[in-house]
């Protein structure tokens, strides 16, 4: 697949995000000398030819006061990961979860969440409740606690695969 100037500029200037203003597109469209609708139609074929996935936001929850941070790990059935993922990703204090595939020998688990919270012992709190909440106790699990954050920037891709470089934005440590 071959991707236009304007596609081309398009991922450049989103590296660095979406200008935080009112009109986004517009002001980015204004950056690179083309219009609003020329950005949206751009974009909107980056996602349908599935170069672009999401958008999101980089929040530096640290810096607003959320330094008890644990990363939740899973080894549940293939079967059950899907609505147990989905029970879990409603719960209003789990900030992230998704699935990703076991890692045989060295990594067994396939459901991970997040929960970013100010102190600790309520966090520790709110995995018991998810734990008990969704049945899990005698599922294999651990629980690694943030020890530093390291800086978070979208992604980086380029058309080789080998050369994508997506950064970490938590280095974790074991409960």
């Amino acid at each position: 697949m071959e991707l236009t100037a304007l596609q081309h500029q398009l991922i450049e200037e989103l590296r660095n995000g979406l200008p935080i203003c009112s009109h986004p597109y517009r002001t980015l469209a204004d950056s690179i000398g083309t219009s609003e609708a020329d950005v949206m139609n751009a974009l909107h074929q980056l996602m349908q030819d599935g170069l672009i996935n999401r958008f999101g936001a980089i929040l530096r929850h640290r810096a607003l006061g959320y330094q008890a941070n644990a990363m939740c790990v899973f080894d549940i059935p293939d079967q059950d990961v899907r609505d147990i993922g989905k029970r879990m990703a409603a719960l209003s204090y789990v900030t992230l979860c998704y699935q990703r595939e076991r890692v045989p020998g060295i990594w067994p688990f396939n459901l991970y969440c997040m929960i970013h919270g100010r102190e600790k012992m309520i966090v520790r709190a709110q995995i018991r409740h998810m734990v008990a909440q969704l049945g899990l106790t005698d599922v294999p699990q651990k629980v690694l606690f943030s020890k530093r954050c390291f800086a978070q920037h979208a992604g980086k891709y380029s058309l080789s695969p080998t050369s994508s470089v997506i950064p970490a934005g938590e280095q974790h440590e074991p409960a």
